[in-house]
């Protein structure tokens, strides 16, 4: 009987609760105006909150090129000086179309001297805002997302 229980919990349980966390990449956009930094965020589709422009991983991109196409798509960023290594990252849950949460790990990559477009493939599913840092770190749930905002 305790087999059955050793093969339930190596095969089903423990890969249910310690499953490891995916990745994803953001670009944390600013610009600099009468000398202090702005940040650009945009509304998820799903709720509309305030966040960052993420997603996952490009193959054959790596992580700050990743980032950038993000920012392209969700928030028409054209240009941008994107850092090759991240600033820091943060954890949340997303909910798959399943309705299911995973635990992802999002490593922010930040992206200077931005030139916006008026027309990019997300336009019509997302508005888009600059905000002051410490404005844009309120705005965000997740409190080490909200600590790099607040460091810019």
């Amino acid at each position: 009987m305790s087999n059955f229980f050793t093969r339930a919990w190596e095969g089903m349980i423990k890969p249910i609760l310690f499953r490891p966390k995916r990745v994803q990449v953001a670009a944390l956009c600013y610009r600099t105006t009468t000398g202090k930094k702005e940040v650009l965020m945009i509304t998820s589709r799903g709720t509309g909150r305030w966040i960052l422009p993420k997603g996952w991983p490009i193959k054959g991109k790596d992580g700050g090129e990743s980032a950038l196409q993000e920012a392209w798509e969700e928030a028409g960023v054209q240009n941008g000086r994107v850092q090759a290594d991240p600033i820091g990252a943060f954890s949340y849950e997303k909910e798959l179309k399943t309705g299911l949460p995973i635990p992802v790990q999002t490593f922010v990559y930040t992206v200077g001297d931005v030139e916006l477009s008026d027309t990019y493939p997300e336009a019509h599913q997302r508005q888009r805002k600059w905000f002051a840092t410490q404005e844009a770190a309120n705005l965000v749930r997740e409190p080490e997302l909200q600590d790099i905002l607040r460091q810019l």
